[in-house]
């Protein structure tokens, strides 16, 4: 299910109005089908090269002359029909100017009348994408190291639900394995029954480090951990009830910061759920012949692929990471019949999902070949080194409480007198972590840097948002309603014209973030198009001494801010109207 270039260029019904003619023009006269053709255009990357260009390398064996002196030829002969008003040839290109007052015309009403769904399609009607993301472990806090996954996540859902596919967010917690195993033994040994129904994350992480403390003094306490994991997975009743307080205190504080992100889950659906599904996972990885036995662990065997064995039990029969997300797949097929599932986990799990996938396909799921791993590099915070065992982590919740401050005093510098500053310097604060981590292509590791994420100046969330907020500010100095019966031909200036590309390119850019899972190719295009709307309002005056150029003026600022708004939720980030 993957979505090609050719489906996002044709999803901008823009884009193939002008191609569309383009396309006709160029069968004529070079004998290529409009699929070939349409499949080699290209946007050049100046716009004074032309709005669209042909490569004229396909015809130069066919008619064994230079792509330039094709070009030069079919310059000369193509005749100019609107909305195309120039054809030029530039080296071995073949450039088309169109018609600037009908390309402003077509933009502006089409984002003025599709409004807060301008981005959006059908293209993903009927289709089913499942994601599973966020996922932190249960007993510890919601750290640094926590926060790209849930970005992330939250991102692609919101980019696939903007292009018409119904989604499904999955957090699957971290609620089982030997560190249960481990919280039982320090809770039992350190731990307060009296002062349980206060405990915090905080309590329950303090246990989960003075364990590792103990352990390296007593390793028979690792022994312990083992047993009583042992256990919880055999169903006494002191080990869930243990291990059910542990869970239930943890999605509190986790639904507090989720809430702060304002990210929201179809389903907290942790790997504990998967336990009887695993017996019959394994029984039928046996039946088909795929497992055998190896140092007394179940395998597979998956050298004929070039990767190490995948590992379904150890030899003490304790199930591994890899058996579940396997019965948890399988689950997620049955029960929501998605066309695409997609985990969004750090690159350190590449293998991992390789194995899986593969093991999947074996096991006859053909829908394993619609299972995708989105991987991402790590979020580093100054020097901090983040380890729970040592309790020096990044506390994400302080992380944000800082960031909404900070931009409270930023904002108390810039604009005391502003109304709602709380919820403001909130929507800042966050937005400017969101967008700082959303702006960085994903496979790359971030360093966070306060002074860059929350610089107003910067290619920033700050920036964008205070560009819309500039934005709804000349409005409300307008004060009359925008309107779409104005001279487009007022709009043909360069500045105007580059501005409204970006504007145009936008449903684009959100297939292309679709296609790759890049949400900083979003972030990005907002970036340019705040930078080419400075462009025009440095050089060009919004509210005029002329009634009509105002007017039309008017409409393409409201335009860009609505571009700039649809843009920053689907990256989950507010935009003020005023900062």
């Amino acid at each position: 299910m993957q979505i090609s270039q050719r489906k996002a260029d044709n999803l901008n019904m823009l884009t193939n109005y002008f191609i569309t003619r383009i396309v006709s023009l160029l069968n004529e006269k070079t004998g290529l089908l409009e699929a070939e053709i349409e499949k080699l255009m290209e946007v050049p990357p100046d716009f004074k090269m032309g709005d669209y260009a042909f490569p004229c390398y396909t015809l130069s064996k066919a008619q064994k002359k230079a792509p330039n002196v094709i070009a030069s030829e079919l310059a000369k002969t193509l005749p100019s029909v609107s909305p195309v008003v120039e054809i030029r040839a530039i080296g071995p290109y073949l450039n088309f100017f169109i018609d600037r007052t009908i390309f402003a015309e077509m933009v502006l009403k089409k984002v003025c009348e599709e409004g807060d769904y301008y981005g959006s399609s059908s293209m993903g009607a009927g289709k089913r994408v499942v994601i599973d993301y966020s996922s932190p472990n249960i007993a510890k806090h919601l750290a640094v190291h926590h926060l790209r996954s849930a970005l992330i996540g939250n991102a692609i859902l919101h980019v696939y639900k903007t292009l018409g596919y119904t989604c499904t967010g999955i957090n699957h917690l971290g609620d089982w394995g030997t560190q249960f195993g481990q919280l039982i033994v320090a809770y039992k040994r350190w731990g307060s029954e009296e002062a349980y129904k206060s405990y915090t994350v905080t309590d329950l992480n303090n246990l989960y480090v003075k364990f590792h403390q103990e352990a390296e003094k007593n390793p028979v306490l690792e022994g312990e951990a083992r047993e009583w994991f042992k256990k919880l997975e055999a169903g006494d009743q002191e080990a869930r009830e243990l291990w059910q307080r542990f869970k239930d205190i943890s999605l509190r504080e986790f639904q507090k910061i989720y809430e702060m992100l304002g990210i929201h889950f179809d389903a907290f659906v942790g790997e504990s759920f998967y336990n009887t599904m695993v017996v019959d996972t394994v029984t039928r990885a046996k039946e088909k012949d795929l497992t055998r036995v190896s140092e007394e662990a179940l395998i597979v065997d998956l050298e004929p692929y070039g990767m190490p064995p995948c590992l379904l039990r150890k030899k003490d029969d304790a199930t591994l990471y890899a058996t579940r997300d396997i019965a948890a797949a399988e689950y997620r097929h049955k029960t929501y019949h998605f066309d695409k599932m997609i985990y969004v986990v750090g690159s350190e799990q590449k293998l991992h999902f390789r194995q899986v996938f593969k093991v999947l396909e074996l096991m006859g799921n053909e829908w394993g070949a619609h299972c995708v791993h989105v991987d991402f590099g790590l979020m580093k915070f100054k020097d901090a080194k983040m380890s729970t065992r040592k309790g020096t982590v990044v506390l994400l919740e302080d992380l944000l409480s800082e960031a909404i401050e900070r931009a409270k005093q930023i904002i108390e510098e810039k604009n005391p007198q502003l109304e709602n500053k709380d919820t403001v310097a909130r929507d800042v604060g966050i937005g400017a972590i969101i967008f700082s981590d959303l702006s960085a292509k994903r496979n790359k590791d971030v360093v966070f840097d306060w002074n860059e994420a929350l610089n107003f100046d910067g290619e920033t969330g700050p920036y964008v948002q205070y560009t819309h907020a500039r934005l709804c500010s000349i409005l409300r100095k307008y004060g009359k309603a925008v309107v779409t019966r104005i001279n487009y031909g007022l709009l043909k200036e360069d500045e105007t014209t580059v501005l409204l590309k970006s504007l145009e390119q936008f449903p684009s850019v959100i297939v292309r973030a679709a296609e790759f899972y890049e949400p900083s190719l979003i972030s990005n295009h907002l970036i340019d198009v705040c930078s080419n709307l400075n462009r025009f309002y440095n050089t060009h005056r919004v509210l005029a001494d002329d009634e009509e150029l105002t007017r039309a003026r008017i409409l393409l600022v409201d335009a860009t801010r609505q571009v700039l708004k649809n843009g920053l939720k689907i990256l989950g980030v507010n935009a003020p109207g005023q900062m």
